[in-house]
């Protein structure tokens, strides 16, 4: 594949900062922007320090608001950009319950901005950040691309607003090419430790949440309802790896540079699902530690079982996911050790 010059907006982040390592090293060139509202400029100094071989010198940062015309400019000039990957946004349910405008701004109104930029500067190629929060309640199990868009919160109102507006751009005018991704539960880290998942505040994903019960950061651990009609009666969900989610933005972005107009919506996720209780096994016997719980009240919001479909992205995108719950556990682990207060160590 040919390498590109790349937007990456919101690159700092969990997912960004593993992917923006996953596309330096496949060759590409990258610009950045991100406001650090939720991340730090550290993850991007240690993806280039990771990456070696000249990747700072391809690896460009511009500090700004996906809301703002001008910082997207500013993005746009620092390199004739072929396609955008778009991160950038909020995604913490309960906080989007209690503040909706404000995800309805940045998630909602910033991607329009962006789109409008991209427009403006003649790029019609997109990857978006989508979620299987979007299928709310799932009637059926695996969950299928075709399955009901039913959110349940203002974060999944949000992501399938995205979608639609994609979807009625696309339509607009020939020459876009658009992958909108979405992801079940993306947790770990890079095998190296150096960078990973650093919430600010308390973690709103169990995944965190363990690692810092394990280092020591909290004390106990909630488990939302037991009696969840499942195995153990904790609730299943399907958690990929964010390095092969990162391996599945850039297998999207090959397939999106190579062809034509596309619109393409593909769930990325492993197909398997893992309950509450077996991921807390996992990351024990990876740490050697305890990790303490009590099974309180199942939460609002909350479905029994989520898990993916992902037939549509092995066949479309040639991708499918390599690494399991015991490397999740492992790789988690190994960041959170050796940042027991994330990039603040």
């Amino acid at each position: 594949m040919s390498v590109a010059h790349l937007l990456i907006t919101g690159g700092a982040g969990f997912i960004g900062s593993h992917t923006c390592l996953v596309l330096l090293e496949a060759g590409h060139s990258l610009v950045v922007l991100d406001n650090f509202a939720n991340s730090s400029p550290e993850s991007l100094r240690r993806v280039a320090e990771l990456v070696g071989a000249n990747a700072a010198a391809r690896l460009q940062v511009v500090e700004g608001d996906i809301r703002c015309s001008t910082d997207l400019d500013r993005a746009f000039a620092a390199g004739s950009i072929e396609a955008v990957v778009h991160f950038a946004g909020l995604k913490a349910v309960g906080e989007s319950v209690a503040e909706p405008l404000r995800y309805w701004d940045v998630n909602v109104a910033g991607s329009r901005c962006l789109l409008a930029a991209m427009v403006a500067h003649h790029c019609r190629t997109l990857v978006f950040s989508s979620s299987a929060t979007l299928y709310g309640y799932p009637e059926q199990v695996p969950i299928q691309e075709t399955a009901p868009i039913q959110p349940i919160n203002p974060y999944g109102h949000t992501k399938a607003a995205v979608e639609r507006m994609l979807q009625d751009v696309a339509a607009s005018e020939a020459g876009w090419r658009i992958a909108s991704l979405r992801y079940f539960n993306p947790v770990g880290a890079h095998p190296s430790g150096h960078i990973g998942e650093d919430p600010s505040g308390i973690p709103n994903n169990l995944f965190p949440f363990i690692t810092q019960v394990a280092v020591g950061r909290r004390e106990r651990l909630q488990v939302f309802g037991g009696d969840w009609p499942t195995p153990d009666g904790s609730g299943v969900r399907d958690y990929i790896h964010v390095m092969d989610l990162a391996e599945g933005h850039l297998a999207a972005l090959q397939v999106l540079l190579n062809g034509g107009d596309q619109l393409l919506t593909l769930n990325l996720g492993s197909g398997r699902g893992h309950s509450v209780l077996e991921v807390i096994a996992a990351f024990q016997e990876a740490s050697g530690r305890a990790i303490p719980h009590d099974v309180v009240a199942r939460r609002a919001g909350d479905a029994a079982e989520t898990v993916a479909d992902p037939s549509l992205a092995a066949e479309l995108l040639g991708w499918r996911t390599t690494r399991g719950l015991a490397e999740m556990c492992r790789d988690g682990w190994a960041w959170q050790q050796a940042n027991p207060n994330g990039y603040a160590s």
